[in-house]
């Protein structure tokens, strides 16, 4: 039988997973009143096979909460939502990592409490609609321009949140530095029109997103510290512009610097985005010697293959996870992937298309009997 290097451990930082199969973030929008919950706790642990759990996106502040029923974790009651997710999973032999979310312009009022901002590093609207509890689909907000107050406030609150994280018993924390979300929109020309420090040249346009990862680091330890880019993604309204493959060198090479945990690299061409050029992914794994987590639109033999080329350390897997809680142990023995999957249910409310996907159950073989 082949030994598959995916079902192998591998430490990274401090940590040492199990295999090097990583369950990718994904909003799910079960956090009632935005506070994590038993139905989010039960979710996560059913997935506790995999080597690293990466939770949803998860706001560090009112601000962030752009979408219906994210979780937080700005308040005691968010932490203490979120203690009962990683005390199960930890249980149950698993890791897991929060992702820090904040959304930026992709963002609308309807979803946000009273006393928040849509902020971004521009007063740029996003183009596109996105689903409000109270209106159904509307347009994007128009985003406030952060000013240099605000800049500080929103870097304290993300290391706030990374504190909160390590007290609620994660065992680290992800910036969500891709998919159009506020430090995404730091990088872009596009999104980012500032003239200040943090606007321009694109060093300054990396100033933010590079500051916040210290900060985070110095907070609660490098090793506990991992960021996830989509360079060429389309989500979020982000459009390609010249300096991408400039942007993620330089990044890469300041974070090999800071020595953090690990870079988690998607390529969203699997739900029709541009690709990432494999000549991209080798400059970041040739400038980041820590963990390269790729992602986007793997199987078991292509995740493989990038294991052993040395292209990744470890692979994550999205979608395949939601209506495959075991997807680990089915990949891992040969066992048939369920195929039934709900989109529909993807952001709704409760269990149904949540935590009611069946386990695998080998088939029954009939006993012979004795003659």
């Amino acid at each position: 039988m082949k030994s598959y290097k995916l079902f192998t451990p591998i430490k990274v930082g401090s940590l040492t997973f199990k295999n090097r199969v990583v369950m990718a973030p994904m909003t799910r929008c079960r956090a009632i009143e935005n506070i994590p919950n038993q139905l989010m706790a039960t979710y996560y642990n059913q997935r506790a096979s995999a080597g690293l759990i990466i939770t949803e996106g998860t706001s560090p502040s009112v601000n962030g909460l752009g979408y219906a029923r994210i979780p937080g974790i700005f308040s005691e009651e968010q932490i203490e939502g979120w203690k009962k997710t990683c005390d199960e999973v930890h249980e149950s032999g698993g890791k897991i990592f929060v992702q820090l979310m904040h959304t930026g312009r992709i963002s609308h009022f309807l979803n946000m409490p009273e006393d928040a901002e849509i902020i971004a590093p521009s007063a740029i609207k996003a183009a596109g609609q996105m689903w409000t509890d109270a209106k159904q689909m509307q347009d994007h907000s128009v985003p406030k321009e952060m000013t240099a107050a605000d800049i500080l406030l929103t870097q304290a609150e993300f290391t706030s949140a990374a504190k909160n994280a390590i007290n609620a018993g994660f065992d680290g924390v992800e910036l969500h530095s891709a998919n159009g979300y506020l430090l995404e929109e730091f990088l872009s020309p596009h999104t980012n029109k500032r003239s200040d420090h943090y606007g321009g040249t694109l060093e300054n346009r990396c100033c933010f997103v590079l500051e916040v990862v210290a900060a985070i680091a110095d907070a609660i330890g490098k090793e506990k510290t991992g960021i996830r880019f989509s360079p060429y993604g389309a989500a979020g309204d982000m459009t390609f512009y010249p300096e991408i493959d400039a942007t993620y060198d330089y990044l890469s090479k300041e974070l090999q610097k800071l020595g953090i945990a690990y870079i988690h690299l998607v390529d969203h061409s699997a739900m029709g985005a541009p690709a990432v050029p494999i000549e991209v992914k080798k400059l970041i794994r040739n400038n980041f010697k820590n963990t390269l987590i790729l992602c986007g639109g793997y199987d078991k033999e292509s995740a493989e293959a990038d294991l052993q080329s040395g292209l990744a350390d470890m692979i994550g897997f999205g979608r395949p996870f939601i209506n495959n809680p075991d997807l680990v142990i089915r990949m891992e023995f040969n066992q048939d992937l369920s195929q039934s999957l709900n989109t529909e249910l993807f952001y709704s409310a409760d269990e149904k298309g949540y935590t009611d996907y069946p386990f695998y159950k080998a088939p029954v073989v009939p006993e012979i009997e004795q003659g």
